[in-house]
């Protein structure tokens, strides 16, 4: 059995699974270079041995699911930073030290995701046939290059998610799907409306309709979410999916009129969030953006992992 089929027949069990941090703002934390509307990434590149070493670091703490830091690898977002030529190179990199890390830390069972968003730092999105074609090309590398999943991160609208889905389904490999919900520095619960929408526009329950079409499609998941508005955003998945979800939120804070993530929540905090999730349908639990490897290890540890 490989080691993916073993992952998910596990989760469709019912057994709870520990996905990993946050992996694009803990290099960044670290010391990896930013690219300007790029984020992260330029860091398989410019700071491989960061990148490599976060990877261990959640593995190290039990996680059964590593992925790629490519939110910021797509090639929109590279062309925005002026590195369009690294795009090939950029993904491929990025999967073979997920892949290493897993190596170097004996731990064969771990699952690589290749992580494909269709963000944009800048504001320039490309038309969707653009869209399909690129994301087509990503999720190709990382397939060649060693990934066994892939994760859609930051699902904000029904016509992109669409078109990620369309490109994706044409790899071969397994998908789960990341919807994101709420704004980024989010205030009480309350705040939402009874029908819960994505970031950018759709109601969740639609948008988790269309992705149940797809037969590629494992799991569902809400990410880079504010912790407190993920508990809402999970009961909606649960009430139109009865597959495997997930949940890694994030957490962020405004300091000095800067969006920042970090100290936005203790480990404790975090953590204490953990069986509010599982309860509200969540079995596979990690961070997003804020969430590093402290916070994981309170949570592995609050939900028994």
């Amino acid at each position: 059995m490989d080691r993916y089929t073993s992952l998910i027949d596990r989760a469709r069990a019912g057994e709870r699974i520990l996905i990993d941090g946050g992996t694009g703002s803990e290099c960044l934390r670290r010391g990896a270079s930013a690219l300007p509307n790029g984020w992260s990434g330029g860091a398989a590149l410019n700071d491989p041995e960061i990148v490599r070493q976060v990877h261990r670091d959640y593995i190290a703490l039990g996680a059964d699911v590593i992925a790629s830091n490519t939110f910021a690898t797509g090639r929109n977002v590279l062309v925005d930073a002026g590195v369009a030529k690294d795009f090939e190179e950029s993904n491929r990199r990025a999967v073979e030290l997920a892949v290493e890390a897993r190596s170097m830390e004996s731990a064969d069972g771990v699952v690589v995701a290749g992580g494909i968003s269709n963000w944009s730092f800048s504001g320039n999105r490309s038309s969707l046939d653009c869209l399909r074609e690129n994301t087509i090309e990503q999720a190709t590398i990382m397939h060649a290059a060693g990934a066994e999943l892939l994760s859609l991160e930051m699902m904000v609208d029904l016509p992109r998610m669409t078109a990620t889905l369309d490109a994706v389904s044409t790899i071969g490999l397994p998908v789960w799907v990341g919807f994101t919900i709420g704004p980024e520095v989010a205030g009480d619960v309350d705040e939402l409306d009874d029908e819960i929408e994505l970031r950018e526009g759709g109601p969740l329950a639609e948008a988790v309709a269309i992705a149940r079409c797809y037969d590629c499609v494992d799991a569902m998941c809400l990410m880079h979410s504010d912790v407190r508005h993920t508990e809402r955003g999970l009961i909606t998945i649960r009430d139109c999916w009865d597959g495997p979800v997930g949940a890694y939120a994030h957490a962020a804070h405004m300091v000095d009129g800067e969006l920042s993530f970090e100290g936005a929540i203790t480990p404790d905090a975090y953590a204490a969030y953990g069986p509010v999730w599982h309860a509200a349908g969540a079995t596979m639990v990690g961070g997003c953006c804020g969430i590093g490897p402290s916070h994981i290890a309170a949570l592995a540890e609050t939900m028994g992992l």
